[in-house]
């Protein structure tokens, strides 16, 4: 296959080359495989990872927003509930506010339905809805239907510190009304505020919790139709960015053609762990061979935007006082790019993507020699990155088209970016 020019095209002299299914021509080097990559393969294999119907318009998993003619548009939403003082309303403000967890304990209990649209990119759009904790599902004039259809995500939170008996009744009230009125939501349990507890008393909480619920919906017939996913967090360490990571991946439909991506270039690469960072919220959109990410890494990764975001903002900042998008606090843009060694011969290799996202990396010591080849590639994965981009608004507008045959809805301009 022959490859444009690159200023990288000496890292291929003498190696036996070979195509993976991809489009990427691998090199075999010393110490990893570490490849380049033509643009016509990359487009192609866009092509075929995006078929029309990729963007899943279901009834359930959608509520609105607005479209760029200022019309309402779909979008996904969350709802975060659980009993009093159990946590919520100060995971969405560590979270989503980047409030410290320190001056979460002045916040007062939630007494009304408190609502947050998160739009930091094309891959991470959705509504929170936070639920004050005496809401009681069985009372007579409560709508299930008014608050359940159109969810995406249920979050539960339950306070592992406290009497947990009380939280997993109504852990079972809530998910078997939520499945009733909406079949496609998704389940996720946050068991919060473990950071005081030991790992055994941790993984006992969670045992005796999934097992009394196991029982209930056993019981009620609904444990082969209710599936549902158990956390164990904190807001004061990179537990609760990890849970919401997992949750809104679910919820992000070009995952898999995201995770293609980041894997092909690992693959590429040779690189050890690859995250797609929100910089905003410091959750991962998308991560190569989900199955091996381990806290361990996203953590190292994590800090690695603070540190980065912490060292731009005093010698790196060029904003402008009139910047009201999300990111304008940020001192990140498209030179934004560091390196951090650590000790046990790896690097933490950080490059923007666009003004919202990042790409992370850890990378063997032996093949950040060839960081020149490592940079051309990730020029090949930014282009790839604006395909699925394009391809997301395009299904948006035809989903919101199909809604609303009688308006008009302007494409979006190719030159948007995630």
């Amino acid at each position: 296959m022959d490859l444009p020019y690159s200023p990288y095209d000496q890292y291929d002299d003498d190696d036996d080359n070979y195509e993976n299914d991809y489009g990427y021509e691998i090199n075999s080097m010393e110490g990893g495989l570490v490849g380049s990559v033509s643009e016509g393969p990359v487009n192609m294999m866009i092509e075929e990872m995006n078929p029309q119907n990729s963007f899943s318009g279901q009834s359930g998993s959608l509520s609105k927003d607005k479209s760029p003619n200022g019309h309402d548009m779909v979008t996904e939403k969350i709802l975060l509930m659980g009993l009093r003082k159990s946590g919520k309303s100060s995971i969405q403000k560590v979270v989503f506010q980047k409030t410290s967890p320190q001056q979460t304990l002045f916040l007062e209990s939630t007494n009304k339905i408190e609502k947050q649209t998160i739009s930091n990119n094309s891959f991470v759009q959705f509504q929170i809805w936070d639920f004050p904790g005496q809401i009681n599902f069985l009372e007579t004039n409560f709508d299930s239907d008014l608050f359940f259809d159109g969810c995406g995500a249920l979050v539960f939170v339950i306070d592992a510190q406290d009497d947990y008996r009380d939280a997993i009744d109504k852990l079972f009230q809530t998910v078997s009304k939520a499945y009733e009125a909406n079949k496609n939501i998704r389940f996720e349990v946050f068991i919060h505020k473990v950071d005081g507890l030991s790992e055994d008393h941790r993984m006992e909480i969670r045992n005796e919790i999934q097992s009394s619920l196991s029982d209930e919906l056993q019981y009620h017939d609904l444990y082969d139709k209710i599936t549902l996913r158990y956390h164990l967090t904190s807001i004061y360490n990179h537990t609760i960015f990890d849970a919401f990571s997992r949750v809104i991946q679910k919820l992000v439909k070009q995952l898999p053609n995201l995770q293609s991506l980041l894997t092909t270039l690992s693959t590429a690469c040779s690189l050890e762990k690859t995250f797609l960072f929100d910089v905003v919220s410091k959750i991962y959109i998308a991560t190569d061979k989900e199955d091996d990410a381990s806290n361990s890494h996203y953590e190292q990764c994590a800090d690695m935007i603070d540190v980065v975001l912490d060292i731009s903002s005093i010698y790196g900042s060029n904003l402008s006082d009139d910047d009201s998008s999300p990111s304008s606090s940020l001192a990140y843009d498209e030179e934004t790019s560091a390196t951090i060694h650590l000790s046990n011969n790896t690097i933490l290799y950080l490059r923007e993507v666009n003004k919202y996202l990042a790409l992370v990396c850890i990378i063997r010591q032996n093949i950040y020699s060839k960081i020149g080849l490592i940079n051309y590639n990730l020029q090949m994965f930014r282009k790839g990155l604006q395909q699925l981009f394009e391809a997301e608004q395009r299904e948006k507008s035809l989903a919101f088209q199909r809604s609303h045959p009688d308006l008009q809805v302007t494409s979006p301009s190719s030159t948007s970016s995630p």
